[in-house]
């Protein structure tokens, strides 16, 4: 774990605040889920047009939560900040900017 940018508590606490903010995002997508639609056609037609967006939104959600589950289990394992498929050290930058990164930049980009 040479490439990490602080401690093993740091890269925890930063996981479990993403973590946080995904459960949060998906949980409200839910609560609006459940509200009925307009009677009016029109406005039903404008409800479901968000619907598809907030499913995206939602799937994306889903996908950067299981990252971070993943990233929570690789540091309990000891193998957090190192490369999935090549096992070579992911930079400190990359871990910076995404910290539930599996891959390298050069496996990411193959």
């Amino acid at each position: 774990m040479s490439t990490l940018s602080g401690s093993t508590e740091q890269v925890r606490e930063k996981l479990l605040a993403l973590r946080a903010e995904f459960r949060k995002r998906i949980d409200t997508i839910h609560a609006h889920a459940r509200n009925p639609l307009e009677a009016d056609s029109s406005e039903q037609a404008a409800q479901l047009g968000n619907i598809a967006v907030v499913s995206a939104l939602e799937a994306e959600a889903t996908t950067e939560l299981a990252a971070v589950d993943a990233a929570l289990a690789r540091l309990d394992a000891g193998t957090y900040g190192r490369c999935a498929k090549c096992g070579e050290p992911i930079s400190a930058g990359r871990l910076a900017a995404r910290p539930a990164s599996a891959l390298c930049m050069g496996c990411k980009t193959d």
